[in-house]
């Protein structure tokens, strides 16, 4: 697993209080502030394991797509950890937050051991590892979202057995350092065939990402956003621009564990 420049924004802000309080806003009105949302709960989370009554005040500002195989609600509930975390002096080791974090979610421990991860099991088997050179990812979302628990019921009702990992894939587990050129050959996504079949469209977008010069393109997690690896930034501003070209679609093109990012409507 491996971060990418495109963030969305958490701001938490809190003060003493007679009773506990958790009010959460967010720029998009489609996604619920209560107690079904990873962040709020992140923080029922953290505040229940302290004695303290704080009133507390979150603000998320959306810039992942939702639903869309990029881990975006994951790695807001690990966000609002590490900020609760630093909000409140807490001295909680990476392994004290990763353990809150997979209550919430099998993605969340990774983001406390970012930027890239051998991640195993369910999720909660995380190694470290780093990665050398330097890559630009171009992510495409097609405008709809793949729901994970569907796509896991598909890919269930569509295989037989799972396929052993390879040999190459296996001996990653081996190492603390990789290059891209190590990655790049040996990626790919089981829900591919599944998520294609009732998705046509998400193959299109990945052989568009390859004719306009994408070393790999893959589908993201389980989906709907698609990916293209890029060996640098202005062949995936290229391909960006080009993908944007479909009102229907978004398209990104930001560097591999960066922070700077440019963003296509």
């Amino acid at each position: 697993m491996h971060t990418v420049g495109l963030n969305d924004e958490l701001t938490l802000t809190m003060q003493p209080a007679a009773a506990s309080r958790i009010a959460l806003r967010c720029d998009r009105s489609d996604l619920a502030v209560d107690r079904t949302n990873l962040v709020y709960r992140a923080a029922e989370l953290v505040l229940a394991r302290v004695d303290r009554t704080i009133d507390l005040s979150i603000s998320l500002i959306k810039r992942i797509p939702m639903g869309a195989g990029l881990g975006g609600g994951s790695s807001d509930a690990a966000a609002t950890i590490l900020g609760l975390t630093r909000l409140l002096g807490l001295a909680w080791s990476i392994e004290q937050m990763a353990e809150v974090g997979q209550q919430l979610g099998s993605d969340v421990p990774f983001f406390f051991l970012a930027p890239a991860a051998y991640v195993t099991g369910r999720g909660e088997q995380v190694r470290p590892i780093r990665v050398t050179g330097e890559r630009w990812i171009v992510l495409v979302n097609p405008g709809f979202p793949v729901a994970t628990k569907w796509a896991y019921q598909q890919l269930a009702a569509t295989r037989s057995a799972v396929r052993p990992l390879s040999p190459a894939v296996v001996d990653l587990n081996q190492r603390s350092v990789l290059d891209w050129s190590d990655l790049v050959p040996l990626v790919e996504n089981d829900f591919e065939a599944p998520v294609f079949a009732h998705h046509p469209v998400l193959g299109q977008i990945k052989r568009q990402l390859l004719g306009l010069g994408a070393e790999v393109a893959l589908l993201s997690g389980s989906g709907a956003t698609m990916f293209g690896v890029f060996k640098d930034q202005s062949g995936a501003q290229r391909a960006a621009h080009e993908c944007a070209r479909n009102p229907d679609m978004t398209a990104h093109a930001v560097p591999a564990a960066g922070t700077v990012s440019a963003s296509l409507p």
